[in-house]
Order: C-alpha cells, then sequence, then structure tokens
C-alpha cells in the first residue's frame, strides 16, 4: 500500500525534505552571524543570550496558537498593520495559501529553535585560543580572511554537531505544523510525523474513518528509517569538515 495506493505519503515525505533545507538555509548562517555578533564585547550581551534562548524553552503549542493569531487572514496583527500602512490593499491568507503557509511555518520554526543554535556556536567561538587569532594577526589575517581562515575552521566540529541535530529535529517536526495549520492547505504542509498521526487519530470531522493503527506504525518504521538513511549520509559527508578540523 505505501508504494502503490498512498501518493499523500510521499508528498509529506517531499514537504517533510522542503521544510528542512528552508530552514536550514535560513537557521544555520543565521544562527553563526548572532553568535559572532554576540561574542564580542557589547553592552548586555547576556541579555540578548537569554532573549534569544527564550523560544527554545517556550512551549510549541503555545508559540504557535501565538503564531496562527499573528499571522490570521481576519483581524490578525500583521495583515492589520500591512493594512494600515497601505503596503496592501486586501487581507493576505498566510495559512491558508501556498508556498505562503509553508515560509510562516519554516520562519517560525527557525524563530524558535535559533536561540539553541547560536548558544551553540556562541560556545565554539569562546573555546578558540586568543593565540591563535594573534597568531594569524601577525601573518596578516585580519577581517574577512580572519573569518574565513581561522574563525570557520576551528568551528567544524561543532558546525557539524549543530548540523546534525538541526537536520534531525526538522526531519521530526509535528507539533508546529500540527496547530499552525494542521497540513493545510490542501496538504502542502502535512510532513511525515502530521501523516502518521492522521492515521492513529483520524479527524473527528471526517465521517465513517477509523484509525488505522498497523499501517501508521508501519509509516513510523519507514519514517525512522528515512531519517536515519539521511543522517548516515550527511555523516559521511561531514568526514570531510573533520579533515578541515
Amino acid at each position: 500500500r505505501l508504494f502503490t495506493r498512498d501518493p499523500g505519503w510521499w508528498r509529506a515525505v517531499l514537504n517533510t525534505f522542503v521544510f528542512a533545507i528552508g530552514k536550514l538555509l535560513i537557521e544555520m548562517p543565521l544562527a553563526l552571524l548572532l553568535a559572532v555578533m554576540l561574542n564580542r564585547k557589547l553592552r548586555a550581551s547576556n541579555f540578548f543570550r537569554g532573549v534569544l534562548f527564550l523560544p527554545n524553552v517556550t512551549s510549541t503549542a503555545v508559540m504557535a496558537v501565538v503564531f496562527s493569531l499573528l499571522f490570521a487572514a481576519y483581524n490578525g496583527f500583521l495583515n492589520n498593520t500591512l493594512l494600515g500602512l497601505n503596503w496592501i490593499d486586501a487581507p493576505i491568507d498566510w495559512l491558508g495559501t501556498s508556498p505562503a503557509a509553508m515560509i510562516v511555518c519554516i520562519v517560525v520554526s527557525t524563530w524558535q529553535s535559533i536561540g539553541i543554535n547560536t548558544i551553540l556556536f556562541l560556545a565554539g567561538l569562546q573555546g578558540i585560543p586568543e593565540d591563535v587569532y594573534e597568531s594569524g594577526d601577525l601573518d596578516g589575517a585580519v577581517g574577512w580572511k580572519r573569518f574565513r581562515y581561522i574563525t570557520l575552521p576551528l568551528l567544524a566540529r561543532m558546525f557539524q554537531m549543530i548540523l546534525m541535530l538541526a537536520i534531525i529535529g526538522s526531519m521530526q517536526i509535528f507539533d508546529l505544523m500540527k496547530v499552525l495549520t494542521n497540513g493545510g492547505p490542501s496538504g502542502t504542509t502535512e510532513v511525515m510525523m502530521t501523516k502518521i498521526y492522521s492515521y492513529f487519530f483520524p479527524s473527528s470531522y471526517a465521517q465513517n474513518v477509523i484509525s488505522q493503527v498497523g499501517y501508521g506504525s508501519a509509516l513510523g518504521v519507514v519514517a525512522s528509517l528515512i531519517i536515519g538513511v539521511v543522517t548516515v549520509f550527511y555523516l559521511i559527508a561531514s568526514k570531510k569538515m573533520d579533515d578541515i578540523a
């Protein structure tokens, strides 16, 4: 059934990869940039670190409800703001149209998890010996050259760990999608975990639909294998990072 009569599952797999790749392309560079900024001796740097980390300890379900109100098509904060500035002529259905719904999910998820990645990058930056930078200064490694030839290579192992955790977390996304869009519109934000959930607990609005625990369990095994294969391929590719380090 999985390979012959369930195209919705493979669409959910594709959506999962789109979500994961889109999130990583935004989150990793931004987290590194924020870590570099916080690593400098700035006023209230500890305060900003706490602010960045706060979303990571906030309930995902509560956060998704808040953002669903912010992005609501009618009387939503974002639409009201844009209408007030005369930037749009009519409200935008952010969570009810494609690809806007997927973009919103990526943005919200990035906002939630960027704090922990920034803190990890910051720990890696603070672990780089100062005498390495001093030696680089004597050799003319300043500005971009300092970042390119000293900071990035010495962050390779930390980057490897952060990226692996981010990949696994993105592939396992569930609660944010469930509360924010529930897979809509028309399945464009349906990911592997929400698809599996729908077989265990079908919608109460559907008529004459019963739970399919056996098939849902089979999909759970397949999802685990997919995540495992992706992780193995990443670990093989990341050996180059070890060589750099």
